[in-house]
């Protein structure tokens, strides 16, 4: 991490640097720590067990969209 104080009051805007700086350098320790085939092993186990359609209910709600309304735009509910 870099030693600059964050200035969390900053508006990014549709999308964020910081958020994106962040997920980058999260997703790069993790590929580092040699952590993603064991993730996979998971994964797959996961796949292919009865959590399996715990897996594809939470999926399908995903792909419903907002759970809770949210308008992208202004932040409030609609």
């Amino acid at each position: 991490m870099d030693d600059k104080p964050k200035n969390d009051n900053r508006i990014e805007g549709e999308g964020s640097y910081s958020g994106t700086r962040d997920y980058n350098q999260a997703t790069a320790e993790f590929i580092k720590k040699g952590k993603v085939d064991k993730a996979a092993q998971e994964a797959r186990r996961a796949v292919d067990s009865v959590e399996a359609a715990e897996l594809k209910v939470a999926e399908e709600k995903g792909k419903q969209g907002d759970p809770r309304k949210m308008d992208k735009g202004t932040g409030r509910s609609e």
